[in-house]
């Protein structure tokens, strides 16, 4: 939803919720070789650089052209210009067999939500674009436009959790027939009978919300991310995860109790669970200063694990 990029900086880009607990899960060594799978404005990886040597690297990923853009001068740090998840077929072609620790942020960036011109927000007119990766061919207006009326419910339920999903596609489907949705406003026009008065803003944060996620395939992105992220680190490396919608944070939880992004119970022939990963610490949420000082910092989940 639209309360889960961090808060605004004096620069005009961000700062990554739950940043300090966040870069101190991954017990950062002076020498290590870290990734920061969700570049952004550079919060993390700037605090990693203060804690790394001159021997320490960072590899980040961002496919977003303003991340790229923001990018901060340092040879440490090698920005990929590419989703995620290529991470384990990017560290292989530059030759990295093994990294320490490996950091996610799965929210988006104030900057995205702030700068409106993409259609991330309700709160401003604009395209409904909503793409990370301008070059992708799926936007939001596509989806809108073309999706089965099924297929755009289960999006709203599964993605924005809305109770009135089938409505709203429903609304949507019929709208279309006679103009295009387009635009931010076209959407809440067109969904506004199934849009309660007393959570209008609520509601339509979900629904921009799942539209993002469907756009740019998130979760299962997160699900390919997570077995090259455990392949990747060598033993007693970290791996922190951010984490703003429950099933993002169901699919990581998942994976490291169980070893598997649908949470079943596999054992090996001696009983022993499947999958390399340990919980490192408890999960860890926002203080209520930190919610105080940035409200879309409160559906912030972060889990922290380590290789065995």
């Amino acid at each position: 939803m639209e309360n889960n990029p961090a808060t605004t900086t004096p620069t005009g880009y961000h700062i990554p919720v739950l940043l300090q607990e966040s870069v101190d899960g991954l017990d950062v060594k002076p020498a290590g070789i870290y990734v920061d799978l969700t570049y952004g404005g550079g919060g993390h990886s700037k605090l990693i650089l203060e804690r790394l040597g001159t021997e320490g690297r960072i590899i980040a990923f961002d496919r977003d052209i303003d991340a790229i853009n923001n990018i901060q001068e340092d040879e440490r740090l090698t920005l990929v210009g590419h989703n995620f998840r290529f991470m384990k077929q990017f560290l292989e072609f530059m030759k990295i067999a093994e990294v320490d620790g490996v950091l996610a942020d799965l929210g988006v960036s104030s900057h995205q939500f702030d700068e409106g011109g993409r259609g991330f927000s309700y709160r401003f007119e604009a395209d409904l674009d909503m793409r990370m990766d301008i070059d992708s061919e799926l936007s939001a207006v596509v989806v809108l436009n073309n999706y089965s009326e099924e297929k755009l419910a289960e999006i709203f339920k599964n993605y924005g959790e809305l109770y009135q999903a089938r409505k709203m596609a429903r609304l949507v489907c019929e709208y279309r027939k006679s103009k295009q949705i387009k635009t931010t406003s076209h959407l809440q026009e067109a969904i506004r009978p199934a849009t309660p008065l007393h959570d209008e803003y609520q509601t339509w944060s979900k629904v921009f919300q799942a539209l993002r996620i469907e756009v740019n395939g998130e979760l299962e992105v997160l699900k390919l991310m997570l077995p090259q992220a455990e392949s990747m680190m060598k033993k007693g490396g970290r791996l922190a995860v951010i984490s703003f919608h429950s099933l993002e944070d169901r699919i990581v939880k998942n994976y490291i109790q169980k070893g598997n992004v649908e949470g079943e119970e596999v054992k090996d022939f001696y009983g022993n669970k499947q999958g390399g990963l340990k919980q490192a610490r408890k999960m860890i949420v926002p203080t209520d200063e930190e919610i105080s000082l940035n409200p879309r910092a409160r559906s912030a989940k972060l889990r922290i694990a380590e290789k065995i």
